[in-house]
């Protein structure tokens, strides 16, 4: 570890002022989740030319593939919680230790991933209640996704090792890299230009690999040549069962927590689905479901596009809080999270008034269909408002994670998820008999997973360092 870089930036986060520190580390992590989007949104834009169908194919996929990878990104939490306070505490050695018993780990148990995926998709699109008409799609797509788990695994870790030494510039330009690639590649693998084959949502889907494929390989070229605040090894990456055994321990609450969340919210397509499927006569539209889950996707997008702000500055947050924990400066770390939850609520708050004032051209955007225009008005009144509080639940999260507190975590997006959200979307959507209410149900369980966040994270019970074990 270059540890003159890494102690420099150390005495910033430890000492530097808060708002000013906290934007510095989070413009990169922003422009990085921005990203993140537009590799979304290129696909559903390209999509959105072959159809509503097609369009949905990708968002039938991801929390699939959400699923599983949060397994292990539990764990990836959790090495970024020993790294940062290895770094906080001047334990350099510890952290370089640290970061090759994680990046071995995560290899592994991608390609495990990638071939469970590849294997069990039909049964797990069955078990989402996916229409006829998009399954054939969602497959194809959601196969080839998982076949490049490995490497999507590896970028991921890649920028998890990075972010804990304070270093949230490198991984922008290698995502810049990987998006405009995704870019040149989308609709050449998609509508068959020049000599590329006429591949469909396949072609996306190929294109997305290729990309994180290509990021992955200079990431971890990066890590391994120690160009980067972090330097693994061979030594480094032999298997530490004393390491994993604390990486379990920390990290399993935060697998158990991310995994369910993302079942939850495969069991929310299911949901989606099957409320579109029930009253969908009412509106008088063939395949009301395709409807109901195409603005689901679209609205998925444009809330990741706002929630790249508030996510850049909770990661940015989530550095400076473990390494001031690391340090024991907790009364600091208090002070940052806050500042943090003020600052996402207004990012939100504007964000959610741009898309109330801008929705119908915004959807058009995406796929001029009068149905699906028509269903993102009941997103804007029913859900739309709930996103400046979600920045609030997001904060306090990233706080627990952190400071290695994963059982917090855990707890906190099941109550949000299976215990307010699922019930509420479908037991409203069945109480008003329309998607309206499923609508409801999502927004009121952002309002009251902040309330219940907030009230835990002002008890001040995860203010300990988990690196004094």
């Amino acid at each position: 570890m270059r540890s003159e870089k890494v102690e420099a930036m150390r005495e910033q986060i430890l000492n530097g002022p808060i708002v000013k520190t906290l934007i510095l580390l989070a413009y990169p992590l922003i422009i990085n989740q921005l990203v993140q989007v537009l590799y979304n949104l290129t696909d559903t834009f390209w999509l959105g030319k072959l159809g509503r169908t097609e369009l949905s194919a990708p968002g039938t996929a991801w929390p699939l593939v959400w699923f599983f990878m949060s397994i292990g990104m539990g764990f990836a939490t959790a090495g970024f919680a020993f790294v940062s306070q290895y770094v906080g505490a001047r334990e350099y050695d510890k952290a370089n230790r640290a970061a090759g018993a994680l990046y071995s780990l995560m290899l592994i148990f991608a390609t495990a991933v990638g071939i469970t995926g590849v294997l069990l998709a039909p049964q797990l699109l069955h078990l989402m209640n996916v229409s006829d008409t998009i399954y054939p799609y969602a497959l194809s797509y959601t196969r080839v996704i998982f076949g490049g788990i490995p490497f999507s695994f590896t970028l991921f870790a890649f920028n998890f090792l990075l972010r804990a030494v304070g270093d949230t510039k490198t991984p922008v330009k290698i995502n810049i890299a990987t998006v405009i690639l995704n870019i040149i590649l989308d609709p050449l693998f998609i509508f068959g230009w020049g000599p590329f084959p006429e591949l469909g949502v396949v072609g996306a889907a190929i294109a997305t690999m290729l990309s994180n494929t290509a990021g992955s390989i200079v990431g971890g070229y990066l890590l391994f040549t120690g160009k980067v605040g972090i330097h693994i090894t061979p030594e480094t990456l032999k298997p530490d069962f004393n390491f994993y055994s604390r990486i379990f321990r920390v990290g399993l609450p935060a697998s158990i927590g991310s995994s369910t969340t993302a079942l939850g919210f495969v069991i929310l397509t299911r949901v989606i689905f099957t409320i579109g499927k029930l009253y969908g006569q009412a509106h008088g539209i063939p395949n009301f479901e395709d409807v109901a889950f195409a603005t689901y996707s679209i609205t998925n997008r444009l809330t990741n596009f706002m929630f790249a702000f508030s996510d850049g500055i909770s990661m940015a947050m989530g550095t400076m809080v473990g390494q001031a924990i690391g340090a024991k400066l907790y009364d600091r770390a208090k002070t940052i999270a806050e500042k943090t939850m003020v600052i996402n609520f207004t990012i939100l708050g504007v964000g959610t008034l741009l898309f109330i004032f801008f929705r119908v051209p915004i959807f058009r955007f995406f796929i001029n269909d009068p149905a699906v225009i028509a269903e993102s008005a009941k997103v804007v009144k029913y859900f739309s408002a709930s996103l400046p509080f979600f920045g609030i639940f997001a904060a306090v999260n990233n706080v627990f994670q952190s400071a290695g507190q994963t059982k917090k975590s855990m707890v906190l997006g099941m109550v949000r998820l299976w215990g307010i959200r699922l019930p509420l979307s479908y037991g409203l959507g069945v109480l008003m008999r329309d998607t309206a209410g499923m609508w409801l149900g999502m927004g009121l369980s952002n309002v009251i997973g902040a309330v219940v966040a907030l009230a835990w994270f002002l008890r001040g019970s995860w203010m300990k360092a988990i690196i004094e074990e």
